[in-house]
């Protein structure tokens, strides 16, 4: 901890879903507090957010809604639980993640600096009453140079606006203990090189892409298998293409894997991940690096930052199914360089991106937001 006391900082998250800003702001939360300062919780309940924050042994706040689309008077009671909260534990920070909690930010913050991520870039609206809200922040984080940029596009100050990178908890994927022999043994795999992707089965993910260009690449590999690791609503159609192209023995759905990730990610020899989703820090491919792999990225949100090309990965300027091609035959055909790709991202990730440096970064960020604060004058 630096620059004097311990802060108290309300985190708020109007999300229920395990997806987008939940796992940044629960590994944000346990380095803050490992660095010696108080965060209390505000997120949507009764949902898997909820239930992974209580696992990390955060507690959220009770009788709080954050739903953005309660009538008026229930997101009257959010505001006013929210004003006792920031008044009698003295809030230093509120720290909001999406535009819903940093309208009830900035309406409830008393004295408090008040700070905002951006998890998206298209979170960052350049309408005249968000360009107001943003102009009553004391920070603005973007996750990704390209949402910085947006940020800029919609008035957004220089001297109120911060890069700060992903996070993921990289010591949970940094030892597996061999586990990834099971996985594909459980599987089916086989010896040949397994690339895989983890990714809502949704639209805008990339797996079109990713199919496609491994189909190509098994010309030279004819024993490479494809892995597809999550759930969503794009599932039947992507094994209807599987199944048109010929795939079905070498392309496997997995389904949604959570407790075991480390050990499906430790399975793989190659990491792809071609669309951003809902987290444009890539934290999938973040979670990859964590675990030693070598990551084929398309250049969309934060990748080209995360994934250094040619040394921890390959890194594609677009999606074309030859160009995917090339890049996977490129690391099945060289298994030595793929290793040491992964292990140089493992330490890329051990340096970056766990959450002891990325409390750090973004603990700088609120002293600025406070000394920002502190020169304002009354609350506003």
């Amino acid at each position: 901890m630096t620059e004097g006391r311990a802060l108290t900082i309300l985190q708020l998250a109007a999300n229920r879903w395990w997806t987008g800003s939940a796992d940044p702001v629960i590994q944000l939360s346990r380095g803050l507090g490992d660095r010696g300062h108080r965060v209390l919780l505000g997120v949507v309940p009764g949902d898997r957010f909820e239930e992974k924050a209580r696992a990390a042994g955060l507690a959220p706040l009770a009788g709080l809604s954050l739903e953005a689309r309660l009538r008026p008077l229930g997101i009257l009671r959010d505001l006013r639980r929210l004003r006792r909260v920031v008044a009698a534990e003295r809030v230093d920070v509120v720290h909001a993640h999406h535009s819903h909690d940093h309208w009830l930010g900035w309406l409830c913050r008393g004295h408090a600096a008040l700070v905002r991520t951006f998890h998206t870039a298209r979170a960052v609206d350049a309408g005249r009453m968000a360009r107001a809200l943003y102009r009553r922040s004391d920070a603005l984080i973007a996750v990704s140079a390209g949402i910085r940029a947006r940020c800029r596009d919609a008035g957004v100050a220089d001297d109120r606006l911060f890069r700060v990178g992903g996070v993921t908890d990289v010591a949970r994927f940094a030892d597996s203990d061999g586990a990834g022999e099971r996985i594909r043994k459980e599987l089916g795999l086989g010896p040949g090189p397994v690339v895989g992707c983890v990714a809502r089965l949704a639209s805008g993910r990339g797996h079109e892409a990713l199919i496609a260009g491994f189909a190509l690449a098994r010309a030279r590999h004819p024993d490479a298998r494809l892995l597809l690791v999550g759930k969503g609503e794009r599932r039947a159609a992507l094994e209807r293409l599987v199944s048109e192209r010929g795939l079905g023995a070498a392309v496997l759905f997995a389904g949604y894997r959570d407790a075991d990730l480390p050990a499906v990610l430790d399975a793989l020899d190659v990491f792809a991940l071609l669309g951003a989703g809902s987290d444009e820090s890539c934290r999938a491919a973040l979670e990859a690096m964590s675990a030693g792999r070598p990551v084929i990225g398309r250049r969309v949100g934060a990748m080209d930052e995360a994934v250094v090309h040619d040394g921890t990965g390959l890194l594609l300027d677009d999606d074309r199914p030859e160009s995917v091609a090339a890049a996977l035959a490129a690391l099945f055909a060289d298994p030595e360089r793929a290793r040491a790709m992964g292990e140089a991202g493992r330490r890329r990730a051990r340096s970056a991106f766990a959450p002891a440096h990325h409390a750090a970064e973004v603990e700088a960020v609120y002293h600025r937001a406070r000394a920002r604060r502190a020169g304002a004058g009354p609350p506003r």
